[in-house]
């Protein structure tokens, strides 16, 4: 298994190669990958997008702002990108897992269940020693599947799962969409 990081020289943004080489390397080791990853940063835009682009071999896309210091403008932030490079890998872990069941790679995927995804997903970097995220993405959960005691719940369910299936995450937000579109009011 091997890690490269492309563009092997930064010209406008003040990354180290060889940091992000070793960043990626601790994440691939976190998520249990055994399959080659390639991290391309396009460098040329300060936006903060990130893609999975493929998973045989595992390539992520991360724009370098997905990566940046919030406080410090094209400086690398070892946080930030470990959790944004993560998901990525966390993500392709799930999706070369047959047990998982996960959509193919490019077929869109309805918000809520992306955002139920997401929960499962950063629930699991922060058990791995990410920074806590919970009442940012309990929000957009909310956001999502409702502000009751019931969403809470499934919240809390994803969140500590380290093992749910595709099915399940689906299934669960469909029940809370679902409970949410028949309420009254």
């Amino acid at each position: 298994m091997t890690v490269t990081v492309s563009p092997s020289t930064f010209a406008m943004v003040h990354f180290d190669h060889d940091e992000l080489v070793d960043l990626v390397q601790s994440m691939v080791d976190a998520a249990d990958l055994t399959a080659d990853v390639e991290l391309i940063v396009n460098e040329r835009t300060p936006l903060g997008g990130l893609e999975l682009r493929s998973i045989d071999p595992v390539i992520c896309y991360a724009e370098s702002g997905a990566l940046e210091d919030p406080k410090r403008i094209r400086y690398l932030s070892a946080a930030g990108a470990r959790e944004a490079v993560g998901k990525l890998l966390l993500e392709a872990r799930d999706r070369l897992d047959d047990h998982f069941g996960a959509p193919p790679l490019g077929e869109p995927i309805p918000s809520p269940h992306r955002v139920a995804w997401d929960t499962r997903l950063v629930g699991e970097l922060v058990r791995l020693g990410g920074r806590d995220q919970q009442q940012r993405r309990r929000f957009s959960f909310r956001h999502q599947h409702g502000f009751t005691d019931r969403a809470d719940s499934a919240f809390d369910r994803l969140w500590e799962s380290p093992d749910m299936t595709w099915a399940q995450i689906t299934e669960l937000s469909d029940q809370l969409r679902s409970a949410r579109s028949s309420s009254p009011g």
